[in-house]
C-alpha cells in the first residue's frame, strides 16, 4: 500500500510518548508498504535535518513542514485565548489551523494518489480537504475526557468557566471528526468503549501503546537506591499537574518519612518557572530533553506516576516495567494498560496513599522488585512494538478491503 502519514509534528528524535507511539508503529511497517510522511516541524533546523536522515535511512520517505506552533506566553497568547470564545473550535485545535501546511500536503499529493491516509491527530483533518483515500485517525487521547478532568481539577470561577467552555467544545469537535473518519484507533479498550457511550462510535478499532521490550530489558535498574523517578514530556499539562503535585504534596511527604529520598525529574521542554522552582528545592533534580531515557531508570528505585489528568496510556509505565523498575501509580495513571494492581504495579490513589507506597517501595526493594518482574513478563508479553505494528497493519488492510469494496 501507498500509504500517507499526516502529523502535527515530527515523529523523531522519539522525545514524547506521541512521538514514540508513532514512530515505532511505522518503522516494522515500511519494509512492507511504502510510507510517505508529512511532517509538521517547530523551527528547530538540527531537529528537522535529524528526522529527515532517520526516517529516509529507515526507508520512509518524509517531508517537514516548518511551521511553529504560536508560543503559549505573552500578551499575545491570552490574546489568543480570549479570542478564542467567539471560535467553535476548541483553543488547542485552532491553534494547530495552517493554510501553509494545509496547501503543502495538497501540492505532495496532488498527483499521487495513496491508497490510505493515517492521520494522527483530528486536529489536522483539514489538510485532507480536497484529497481522496479512506482515513484512518489515530486517537492518541480522548481529548473531551482530558478536558474533563482538567474542569474536575480546576480551581478559580474563572478557569472552571473556560475550561468547561473547552471540554464542550472538545466534546462537540472529536464527535464530528471521529464519525468522519473510516477508522478511529484507539490505544486502549476503555478509550474505545468511552467513544463508542459518549459518541456513539462503531467504526473503532484498538491499537495498544507499547514499548521496545528488547531495548528495556538491557536495563538494570538499582535495588538499594533511594531515588524516585518521574518521566513525561513537560510542555503537556497534565504531566505538570501531576509534577507540581509531586513537588508540593507527594514528595514532602515522602522525605518526611525518608529523609534521605530524592525525586529525579525527566522530561523534555521544561518550563522556565518549573526550572526556577526546582532549584530552590533540596533532593530534587530536573533532567530536561535527555537523548535516552534508560540511564534514569538505571539510576532509580521506583517510579511515580501521580496523574490525576489524563487520557489514552502511559508509555512510561510500560517503559519501567519493561526495565524492570517498580512502578507506584494512581489509577489514571495506569488506565488503558491491561495490568493488575498488586500484581504488576502498585495502586495508590491520593497523595498520603502515593507518599506511603513510595517509602514502602524505597525501604523494601526486594518486595518492589519482585513485583516489578512480574510487570515485566507481563509487558513482554503484551505491549513489544513490532506486535502491535501488525495489528495496525491489519487495520489499513481491512480498511482499504472495505473501501475498495464500497463498504462503510
Amino acid at each position: 500500500m501507498r500509504v500517507g502519514i499526516i502529523d502535527g509534528d515530527l515523529n523523531y528524535p522519539p522525545t514524547s510518548g506521541k512521538r514514540l507511539r508513532s514512530l515505532h508503529l511505522l518503522l516494522p511497517l515500511a519494509s512492507r508498504h511504502q510510507l510517505i510522511c508529512v511532517l509538521r516541524g517547530h523551527g528547530d533546523a538540527a531537529e528537522n535535518a535529524a528526522c529527515l536522515e532517520f526516517l529516509r535511512d529507515h526507508a520512509i520517505e518524509a517531508h517537514i513542514i516548518d511551521d511553529p506552533l504560536p508560543t503559549k506566553k505573552g500578551l499575545g497568547f491570552y490574546a489568543r485565548l480570549a479570542a478564542n470564545l467567539a471560535s467553535p473550535l476548541p483553543y488547542s485545535v485552532a491553534s494547530h489551523d495552517s493554510p501553509r501546511f494545509a496547501q503543502a500536503v495538497r501540492s505532495l499529493f496532488a498527483d499521487r494518489p495513496v491508497d490510505l491516509w493515517n492521520l494522527e491527530w483530528s486536529g489536522y483533518r483539514y489538510a485532507l480537504v480536497g484529497l481522496s483515500g479512506p482515513v484512518v485517525l489515530q486517537a492518541h487521547n480522548v481529548d473531551s475526557l482530558i478536558w474533563q478532568r482538567y474542569y474536575e481539577t480546576a480551581t478559580g470561577l474563572f478557569q472552571r468557566a473556560y475550561v468547561y467552555r473547552q471540554w464542550r467544545k472538545f466534546e462537540r469537535f472529536e464527535r464530528g471528526a471521529f464519525h468522519r473518519a473510516d477508522r478511529v484507533v484507539f490505544v486502549s479498550e476503555a478509550d474505545a468503549a468511552l467513544a463508542k457511550e459518549r459518541f456513539q462510535v462503531q467504526n473503532a478499532a484498538v491499537v495498544e501503546n507499547g514499548v521496545d521490550v528488547k531495548s528495556y530489558g538491557v536495563v538494570r535498574p538499582q535495588p538499594g537506591s533511594r531515588w524516585i523517578l518521574y518521566m513525561g514530556s513537560l510542555d503537556w499539562r497534565p504531566n505538570l499537574d501531576a509534577v507540581d503535585l509531586l513537588l508540593s504534596e507527594i514528595f514532602p511527604r515522602v522525605r518526611q518519612q525518608l529523609p534521605e529520598a530524592g525525586l529525579r525529574l525527566v522530561g523534555r521542554k521544561p518550563p522556565e518557572s518549573l526550572i526556577r522552582r526546582i532549584q530552590q528545592m533540596a533532593n530534587v533534580e530536573l533532567h530536561a530533553d535527555v537523548p535516552d531515557v534508560k540511564p534514569w531508570l538505571a539510576q532509580c528505585g521506583v517510579m511515580a506516576v501521580p496523574l490525576r489528568v489524563g487520557g489514552g496510556s502511559r508509555l512510561k509505565i510500560l517503559e519501567a516495567l519493561a526495565a524492570g523498575l517498580p512502578v507506584v501509580s494512581t489509577s489514571i495513571g495506569a488506565e488503558g494498560l491491561d495490568l493488575t494492581p498488586g500484581d504488576d504495579f502498585t495502586l495508590a490513589d491520593g497523595t498520603e496513599a502515593m507518599a506511603d507506597a513510595l517509602v514502602q517501595a524505597l525501604r523494601h526493594p526486594e518486595v518492589a522488585f519482585a513485583q516489578a518482574r512480574r510487570g515485566q513478563q507481563t509487558v513482554a508479553k503484551r505491549y513489544d512494538w513490532p506486535m502491535l505494528a501488525a495489528k495496525l497493519e491489519k487495520v489499513w488492510e481491512s480498511v482499504r478491503s472495505c473501501c475498495t469494496e464500497g463498504r462503510p
